[in-house]
């Protein structure tokens, strides 16, 4: 589990005390800061409250959401709940007539990490058999943790000791840990050691209990350093973050400077500064004039690592693969398709660039493709597309390719049915009542970052995609490729 060091788990707890959350500060009057401290820690604290009372209805064991321990083929899921339960729990107590805002409300609730799909980093709900498991309330976000790079350190090196076919790190968290055993390169001994403490004593535990406080460390984590493209509920808005800076009412400090005094309203004078105070703030000036106060944003951070990723391709700083048309008057940069016998490694490296990159390049498409027909999803590519398509079509012909595109893809019968949610889904069979050309685009957003997160990443890690890099496979042209490819789709019909 999270650990942290004692000094800073103290003060991230909620303060506990035996005379009613009452002390004495330097034998002053005696000030209630159990009330004080976890509102002015955490500006959220009210919302956090009002959360907790209805995942503490939710887990009432007589009135609450039905928690099972479902029986699968070879091993049991213990402790979890349906999506569907959910909601129809959240409709029949809470104050919620519509479905639509049960679901909204449990994304609030479960964005920050009070219940969590426990085979997904993404803390969302949906209204289906989807499996979902409470949070122990040691993880809660009333308990002010602010968990910091070492401890997620700890965690991820940790998830590789143990069983990676259950606890494999994704793709981010893999980035993620590759950039901390490089920024704590000198302690890093430490971390695994820390690491290797923690998966010994999890060794120890009963193998259902290790599940479940498994899911729920990884839950947390998925709170405060969510996957990208999801929103961060721990940050802290500005307003609320001035507010915390503000003094405890009735706690008396010692050597405080007397009261600030308008002299417009009062008519006194405000108390002359020493010599030496004014040196101090002239020097004080003086540094602030001197220091750049100028940031460089996450926008210009990404437009420099953008440019250096193209520096190669960049015909003004390297020499391109074929002459500049324009000043040559050859034509090959535009049939070196016809020209070119093999694929150099300069052109197939550009394609790991993103799925973008590799979806312009003909041959990189056809190769792609090749690799989701092995994979037996090449009807995403093939949607996404006929989407793109469409939109470029004119309007006379948009609505009779709209319902070939639905009987073909989405359709309760359709012949190559593709893996949609069910919020995409239900969306575009509303759009079809009136078919136009943006009526796939949630489906098709949906569909491509699929592929971007799941077949591309996979596709990457490939031997295929590997040996054609190294050189190994010549390129035989797109027209053969395309060949192999309709060759192999006419013997599937034979069949």
């Amino acid at each position: 589990m999270v650990t942290m060091n004692s000094e800073k788990a103290a003060t991230k707890r909620k303060p506990e005390s035996n005379n009613g959350g009452c002390t004495k500060l330097n034998n002053e009057e005696p000030v209630n800061l159990q009330s004080a401290g976890t509102t002015e820690e955490s500006p959220n604290h009210l919302l956090y409250k009002k959360m907790e009372k209805i995942v503490e209805k939710m887990q009432d064991e007589t009135t609450g959401v039905p928690v099972r321990t479902v029986k699968s083929f070879m091993s049991k899921i213990p402790s979890v709940f349906t999506g569907s339960d959910l909601i129809m729990w959240m409709m029949k107590n809470l104050d919620v007539e519509d479905q639509q805002e049960a679901l909204h409300l449990a994304h609030l609730i479960a964005s920050h990490g009070y219940f969590f799909p426990i085979d997904d980093h993404m803390l969302t709900v949906k209204n289906d058999s989807t499996f979902y498991r409470f949070q122990t309330p040691y993880f809660w976000p009333s308990n002010c943790w602010e968990p910091e790079n070492t401890d997620y350190a700890v965690y991820l090196c940790k998830r590789t000791m143990q069983n990676k076919t259950r606890l494999e790190l994704a793709d981010y968290e893999a980035e993620n840990l590759a950039r901390l055993q490089k920024m704590f390169s000198r302690k890093w001994e430490f971390i695994f050691m820390q690491a290797e403490a923690q998966s010994k004593v999890d060794k120890k535990r009963d193998k259902l209990e290790r599940k479940v406080l498994d899911s729920q460390e990884r839950a947390f984590w998925d709170v405060h350093r969510p996957m990208p493209g999801c929103v961060n509920t721990t940050e802290i808005d500005i307003k609320k973050a001035c507010q915390m800076n503000k003094p405890i009412h009735g706690v008396k400090q010692s050597n405080m400077a007397p009261p600030k005094i308008s002299p417009s309203t009062s008519g006194l004078v405000p108390p002359k500064k020493s010599v030496e105070q004014l040196k101090k703030q002239i020097i004080m000036l003086k540094i602030r004039i001197d220091r750049r106060n100028i940031k460089i944003s996450k926008a210009a951070e990404s437009f420099v690592a953008y440019y250096e990723q193209y520096l190669e391709y960049d015909s003004f700083f390297a020499a391109s693969e074929c002459p500049n048309p324009w000043i040559s008057d050859s034509p090959d940069l535009w049939e070196q398709e016809k020209l070119a016998k093999d694929i150099s490694a300069r052109r197939v490296k550009r394609w790991a660039f993103s799925l973008k990159e590799l979806l312009q390049d003909p041959v990189g498409r056809e190769h792609f493709v090749k690799f989701l027909d092995k994979e037996f999803s090449g009807e995403n590519l093939r949607f996404w597309e006929a989407v793109q398509d469409l939109k470029a079509l004119p309007q006379s012909q948009v609505q009779s390719k709209a319902v070939e595109i639905w009987t073909e893809f989405l359709a309760p019968d359709a012949g190559c049915p593709i893996n949609v949610d069910s919020r995409s889904s239900e969306l575009t069979k509303k759009n079809m009542e009136v078919p136009d050309r943006w009526g796939f685009d949630c489906a098709a957003n949906h569909v491509y970052h699929l592929m971007k997160s799941d077949s591309y990443s996979r596709y990457l890690r490939s031997e295929m995609y590997k040996e054609f890099l190294n050189g190994s496979k010549k390129k035989t042209s797109v027209k053969g490729i395309r060949s192999i490819v309709s060759f192999s789709a006419r013997k599937d019909n034979v069949i």
